[in-house]
């Protein structure tokens, strides 16, 4: 039920940012009651979000951080045609968020970091629900699950004490013999014997038209989306009064959600909160018309990547690169992604190919943050949701309704404070 009473105060809110989690936002508030101005520099659609796999990955909260990570690094400068690549020109300036990244490698926070984001994904379909059911479209969501698969047995034993960890959290999955993924999925038939099947995972239907469809809900519910950049939060002593874009148009506001992925970083100045958001490139191809069927959205874990069967064609990707700031894309990456998925699908067609890159805003910890801003009380911070931005869009936004409108969460965000990396 949307709440009226912001409407009668005459409450507005501006949301930066339209990707999944600030179109998110702007519906969660909307249907709080407020009147609310969604700015974004791209079309709906366009953005981090759109470059990815597309999958509601409830049960992916171990951090990416990982035991004896410290000694792989070597291998990442070397290789740099591996699923995680570390550009040589990148490392001076990314250590000290390494440092804290390595830092998160112990067996004890891992499994802290895994608990703390569980209380996130678990409420994933239930946040997306209502969302959904204003769309037009009732088929955004697929209804299968996902299938990973590994080259030996090895690799999937690797995995046990993360499933065991996400089996703790109330997370189902299945082990895969080589005659159920070919049952599940016929393309792969004879290639892999070894795999796991995660029933509570689902994938969209299309990233980007996703994203689309939620934004023109939004805008079919009398929100307003501006095509713009924001190029600075307006003050008045502790508070916002609205934001002004690069053109000079104002947009005056009760309430400021930043929530711009890697654009969040241009207002760390003014929300008071000195923040380690790093931007990792995760690069994808796209075959409109690949000529083979993928039922699933499938995981290569060997590979470090996945192919993500869409409407708009046969998405390829997710293998990830730290590059540091301002670099070039190396669609060299996207290449090498594309050599390894013919060498499993051979029969792939290359018509009309497209790559694409998003870059994911991660924080060390793996966490986002969802949180007040520590110097303007009524700016809302959103970001840093790395690879799972899709998963946590919706419940992101029903998180920042809640301190917008005064509520206690129903989660307790201390975990996802952007004041966390102050103390360490």
């Amino acid at each position: 039920m949307i709440n009226t009473q912001s409407y009668a105060r005459g409450q507005a809110a501006v949301v930066i940012g339209g990707g999944i989690v600030g179109v998110c936002c702007a519906l969660y508030l909307q249907r709080d009651g407020y009147r609310v101005t969604l700015i974004d520099p791209q079309a709906p659609g366009d953005s981090t979000a759109k470059w990815s796999c597309g999958q509601m990955a409830v049960s992916e909260v171990i951090p990416l951080s990982k035991p004896g990570i410290l000694k792989k690094i070597p291998g990442w400068l070397l290789d740099q045609k591996g699923p995680l690549a570390l550009r040589p020109s990148a490392l001076p300036g990314i250590l000290p968020w390494f440092l804290r990244f390595v830092a998160c490698a112990r067996h004890s926070r891992i499994v802290d970091i895994a608990n703390e984001m569980a209380t996130l994904t678990h409420r994933v379909y239930e946040d997306y629900a209502p969302l959904l059911a204003r769309c037009a479209d009732k088929s955004l969501m697929g209804e299968r699950p996902i299938i990973e698969v590994f080259d030996t047995p090895e690799g999937l034993a690797q995995e046990g004490p993360h499933i065991d960890l996400r089996r703790s959290l109330g997370f189902k999955s299945e082990v895969l013999d080589r005659a159920a993924i070919a049952d599940l999925e016929p393309a792969l038939a004879g290639k892999f014997s070894y795999g796991l099947l995660f029933p509570d995972w689902r994938a969209v239907s299309d990233t980007k038209g996703f994203i689309a469809a939620l934004t023109q809900s939004f805008i079919e519910q009398g929100g307003v989306r501006i095509r713009g950049q924001v190029q600075r939060i307006d003050e008045i002593a502790d508070c916002a009064s609205g934001v002004t874009l690069a053109n000079g148009e104002r947009y005056p506001a009760d309430h400021v959600v930043i929530a711009a992925g890697m654009g969040s970083r241009q207002f760390f100045s003014q929300i008071g909160d000195s923040v380690p958001l790093a931007g990792i490139a995760g690069y994808q191809v796209l075959l409109p018309h690949s000529g083979v069927e993928v039922r699933h959205s499938v995981i290569y874990a060997d590979g470090g990547f996945c192919f993500a069967p869409m409407t708009r064609g046969l998405q390829i990707g997710g293998t990830i690169e730290f590059s540091g700031p301002d670099a070039e894309p190396n669609f060299k990456r996207a290449d090498i992604i594309l050599e390894k998925a013919r060498m499993i699908l051979p029969q792939l067609k290359l018509d009309d190919v497209e790559y694409g890159i998003g870059y994911r805003p991660f924080l060390p910890d793996t966490k986002p943050v969802i949180d007040r801003s520590a110097r303007l009380k009524n700016v809302f911070l959103a970001f840093g949701h790395g690879q799972l931005g899709l998963t946590l869009g919706a419940t992101t936004g029903r998180l920042i309704a809640d301190l917008v409108s005064g509520r206690p969460p129903a989660q307790d965000l201390t975990p996802f404070s952007a004041r966390r990396f102050a103390f360490n």
